[in-house]
């Protein structure tokens, strides 16, 4: 679907658009792979990875601005929305621009989508997401919403949005294995939050295979949860510095214990897959499409997927395994 395509992707600098931008070169080949974000010095520093490849342009853009998406957008097959402001404790603090980048952001990317043609789109979204407990997850929710509305939105045009959702990213940006690879290295001790705190784990290749995945099936309005394993703060801190003192310092403004992914109230929409669950839209009867159903298994109506209850559980020496193969890489990104 994606080979030989122009792809735009929002928030492209970040730790995803550097995991998705080379994996995506490699498999599809696509004509042109446009890199759309704010930040100049990021792209200036993202450009020198792809001197000399013409299928990749850089342009500089907020997506707080229709008319320069709209721009951005002309030509293009298929977009990943990967922008967003995404600190908990900055959208705390910070809440109307968090709600003009992941809320009006997200409309303006909806509506220059259909005014341009745009194929298809997919939505990163977020474990916050689900029964939010913060603005940040609040505004995502908001978001998810948005993009699956905007399937019935477009009218007779054939742009057809998605969502994928997942927890942890390991190793991205300012997540909590290179922090606490970083305060290991001033010696410790580690600040574990809560000793009892869970969390998902998925590497950004899984991330990018998901919207892969997303592209290919989706007939619109799905949210796609890839199936991935936990662990336990502590643990994930022993795997980074065995050995190493720990400090309990409590949870932040707007955290949450456990990370989850699909709540109760989306089990009557929820179906299960190989590798996979995907929540179909609750209106216009969407979830009862057997297009979009595509042989999946409806959960139990108690159902729910969240890091304390999940069947599959990664061991500290798989993360350590993992960290020392991936230290350089995430140096990267």
């Amino acid at each position: 679907m994606l080979k030989n395509s122009s792809i735009l992707i929002t928030g492209g600098t970040g730790s995803f658009g550097h995991m998705f931008v080379p994996l995506t070169l490699a498999k599809y080949n696509p004509s042109r792979l446009v890199i759309f974000s704010r930040d100049e010095m990021k792209q200036w520093e993202m450009a020198k990875l792809y001197g000399g490849d013409d299928r990749v342009r850089f342009f500089i853009g907020d997506v707080r601005d229709k008319d320069r998406l709209s721009r951005a957008l002309q030509g293009i097959d298929y977009v990943v929305h990967a922008a967003a402001t995404k600190i908990v404790p900055t959208a705390e603090y910070n809440p109307f621009e968090c709600v003009k980048t992941n809320v009006m952001g997200a409309m303006n990317l909806i509506d220059a989508c259909i005014d341009q043609g745009v194929k298809r789109v997919v939505a990163l979204s977020t474990d916050k997401a689900s029964s939010p407990a913060n603005l940040y997850g609040a505004t995502k929710l908001t978001s998810d919403k948005l993009f699956i509305a905007g399937n019935s939105y477009s009218g007779k045009n054939e742009t057809r949005f998605a969502v994928v959702r997942y927890g942890n990213v390991m190793g991205s940006r300012g997540s909590v294995i290179p922090f606490f690879l970083n305060e290991a290295e001033k010696g410790g001790p580690l600040p574990v939050t809560d000793e009892r705190m869970t969390r998902f784990m998925i590497t950004l290749e899984q991330g990018v295979e998901l919207v892969w995945h997303a592209f290919d099936d989706a007939v619109g309005g799905e949210i796609y949860v890839k199936k991935i394993p936990s662990m336990k703060i502590p643990d994930i801190a022993s795997a980074v510095a065995p050995g190493l003192e720990q400090k309990v310092i409590g949870i932040r403004p707007g955290e949450k214990l456990h990370e989850q992914m699909i709540g109760f109230e989306d089990a009557p929409y929820t179906y299960e897959y190989p590798e996979h669950f995907k929540i179909l839209p609750a209106i216009h009867d969407w979830s009862q499409d057997p297009y979009r159903i595509n042989n999946g298994k409806l959960v139990s109506p108690d159902f729910t997927y969240s890091s304390d209850n999940n069947p599959s559980w990664m061991s500290v020496e798989e993360l350590r395994s993992w960290i020392d193969a991936n230290k350089q890489k995430m140096l990267q990104i």
